[in-house]
């Protein structure tokens, strides 16, 4: 069977995480990160599918970021969210020590659709952990861990 792998552009915020992270005294170890798959592989994403692992005192971490800059939060919420858990899975076959992060920054976080009762909850459920940044300082808020 014939891979048919399309990689994408690095996320507009993937160096400012990646700073940011490195500002809080985390390890960049791969960048991007290649999860090997039976038929395929994948590159978990600091935007669209480029990647990076990190890791800080033992703990090891993978990091999804994304931009949110479409019109649309709602749908870039339902992309991210199929990515971040088909990522996590691949996760669990390859390095299931390593803690997968969706990073995001503080005005999507914050907005009113993502504040919402329907992206909080899908967020609980799915135990979506995530890392919300600033952009202008290009430092980590928060780290929430579901």
């Amino acid at each position: 069977m014939q891979e048919l792998i399309r990689k994408m552009a690095k996320d507009i915020y993937h160096n400012l995480v990646k700073i940011a992270l490195q500002k809080e005294g985390w390890n960049i170890t791969h960048d991007p990160m290649r999860i090997d798959l039976v038929e395929t592989y994948v590159e978990i994403d600091l935007g669209a599918d480029i990647a990076f692992a990190a890791d800080k005192g033992g703990e090891k971490i993978a990091v999804e970021v994304k931009s949110f800059v479409a019109k649309s939060i709602i749908n870039e919420f339902h992309s991210a969210i199929g990515q971040f858990l088909d990522y996590r899975d691949a996760l669990d076959d390859d390095e299931p020590e390593r803690v997968l992060f969706l990073a995001l920054p503080n005005d999507v976080y914050n907005s009113v659709v993502f504040q919402g009762k329907f992206i909080q909850r899908r967020l609980q459920r799915e135990h979506v952990n995530l890392i919300i940044f600033d952009i202008s300082k290009e430092e980590i808020i928060s780290w929430i861990r579901n």
